[in-house]
């Protein structure tokens, strides 16, 4: 496959290093006349360049999920330092929790941030693209399809930016010239402004599309069932009650288009392709390979990523989960007198770049919440078999007072989540060696919109109908306790923890916990952390990462405000 590759970098505030131009007078030697020059208008000359255009960021938004080249700061995005995870001990050097070291220079909120403004730029040019007079489209729909999944982006890129940042300089046109004059609007304006962008091209997104991956307009609807709960959780706490219920109503309004709408449905009898095995349940089934994308009968996936294994092993090396190597579990340093080994039997072969907190993998279980699909031996498996043949428990599971012997065997050994690791591993006879999954993963699954409706239902004073949203997905997991309204406290936790049990792996926990603003983020993280650095370091209350300090001085012209407590 040919690759064509832009070097028009359009990237809000982060490029500001500005090479000194050459004075034309005394430099003609280095004046040229070049048969062609590209520029943003002659760069695109069919509508296929231009679908391509919007597949880089597709491509771009995989290796931000699945982060192929284990970057730790896409680690981070994905909820390091947060409540669910931290780090082993072998990675202490990596942690997100020593708030002595962690400020607005940070290199991961400049990349963060850098990112999402990479991604806004690569959807400007698609669209002003799609508009130029010597593109031919074979239809109408193909280009209102091709600027609305442009548009998406754009939208989800502010989306992410403002649950993070908070209030952002909004950018809608090709920059061709540098600035430093960029202004921040406001929070609000930010998620009203991606709030906008979806509602002009919900339906310009086919209800289904005949293969995977592509944006359908469940993606859209479930986004702005987030962007209206996001934006009335912070018109709340500006003091504006009635703006908010308004965008709460609004909020399970779109939530509602997503579960009730007849396109999408929790899956809750034995599907794909093991549904024939004894061993699984249906939990499991949404995770093995073939069974992921709504194509493959999975009514619960509403967008997904795609992994392909012929890809990856013909040309694109990136087209792969790293999944068991990044957070799996490493027993044989863990433990290495009882298990040894990188196969099946432990997991494959982890490295552990972060692990779950204790909170994560054992107390969200703990007493009446145990009983649960979700903690089946399956789905997060606990039993573990000694494979060492001088172990007093070779072939017997090894307990986890054993497996827990001292924090840095806690902090190795865990359980082996179904979303991270297989006992089939494809490519095995390519030569492979069990780091990776080749199946494709979830960037929106339903079980995700009904949550989000629930804390829209909680914040509109319903707290009847947010333990009756949670509660289908604990039916679906045969729970044995199932919540009341008296479960739903003030401070989320319900949500959160229902969340980290339905969700972990898959939502990003940053994104969560800084929308739901107040001393929610902090708070957790205090509390859940795995190392005592949170504990000792962070001191200084925070809902939102701070604007990178090299973005800040970059803008020359104007000045750009800090958030609070950076």
């Amino acid at each position: 496959m040919k690759k064509v590759t832009y070097t028009i970098h359009i990237l809000l505030l982060t490029l500001m290093i500005v090479a000194a131009g050459c004075s034309k007078k005394d430099n003609k030697f280095l004046d040229t006349k070049p048969e062609t020059f590209y520029t943003v208008d002659n760069i695109f000359s069919t509508s296929a360049q231009i679908d391509q255009a919007v597949v880089a960021i597709y491509s771009q938004l995989r290796d931000l999920w699945a982060n192929p080249n284990e970057e730790n700061w896409i680690f981070v995005f994905r909820g390091n330092g947060t409540d669910m995870y931290d780090v082993p001990s072998i990675r202490r050097a990596n942690t997100f929790n020593n708030y002595g070291t962690i400020n607005a220079n940070h290199g991961t909120f400049y990349n963060a941030f850098s990112t999402w403004y990479q991604i806004i730029a690569k959807a400007n040019l698609a669209i002003y693209s799609a508009e130029l007079p010597n593109i031919s489209w074979s239809s109408p729909v193909e280009k209102a399809y091709a600027v609305a999944q442009a548009r998406f982006f754009r939208a989800f890129a502010y989306r992410n930016l403002a649950e993070l940042f908070g209030g952002v300089p909004i950018v809608t046109d090709i920059t061709k010239v540098a600035r430093y004059d960029y202004t921040r609007a406001t929070r609000i304006e930010t998620y009203q402004y991606a709030i906008d962008e979806l509602l002009a091209i919900e339906n310009d997104l086919p209800e289904v599309t005949a293969t995977g991956g592509r944006l359908v307009r469940g993606a859209a609807q479930h986004n702005l069932c987030e962007l209206y709960l996001a934006m009335g959780t912070q018109l709340a706490a500006d003091g504006n009650g009635g703006a908010a219920q308004a965008a709460f109503t609004k909020s399970i309004e779109y939530g509602n288009k997503v579960i009730n709408g007849g396109t999408y449905s929790l899956m809750k009898t034995r599907f794909g392709a093991r549904k024939t095995e004894a061993k699984g349940n249906v939990y499991w089934d949404l995770f093995q390979e073939n069974n992921v994308n709504y194509q493959d009968g999975n009514k619960e996936c509403i967008w997904a990523i795609q992994i392909d294994y012929a890809a990856y092993r013909a040309e694109d090396t990136r087209s792969k989960l790293p999944y068991s190597r990044t957070y799996g579990p490493v027993f044989r340093n863990g433990a290495p007198a009882h298990l040894q080994g990188t196969a099946e039997d432990v997991g494959g072969r982890g490295i552990s770049q972060i692990n779950p907190t204790l909170y994560t993998r054992d107390s969200v279980y703990a007493d009446k919440w145990s009983d649960d699909m979700r903690n089946t031996d399956i789905v997060f498996r606990r039993i573990i078999l000694g494979n060492v043949s001088s172990s007093p428990y070779f072939g017997k599971p090894v307990p986890w007072s054993e497996l827990y012997n001292n924090k840095d065997n806690q902090s190795l050994d865990y359980p082996i989540s179904c979303k991270i690791a297989t006992d089939k591993y494809t490519g095995v006879a390519d030569g492979e060696n069990m780091s990776n999954l080749f199946r494709d993963d979830y960037f929106i699954r339903l079980p995700e919109t009904i949550l989000l409706r629930a804390e829209a239902k909680q914040r509109s004073g319903d707290k009847a109908g947010a333990a009756a949203d949670i509660n289908l997905l604990r039916e679906r997991a045969n729970c044995t306790y199932k919540v009341t309204a008296a479960d739903v406290d003030d401070k989320f936790n319900l949500i959160l923890d229902e969340r980290t049990r339905e969700l972990v792996y898959e939502e990003c926990r940053w994104n969560t916990l800084l929308r739901m603003g107040g001393t929610i983020a902090v708070d957790r993280i205090k509390k859940y952390a795995f190392w005592p650095e949170a504990g000792a370091t962070l001191n200084t209350p925070y809902n939102l990462w701070p604007i990178p300090q090299l973005v800040i001085d970059a803008n020359k012209d104007v000045k750009l405000d800090q958030n609070p407590g950076w």
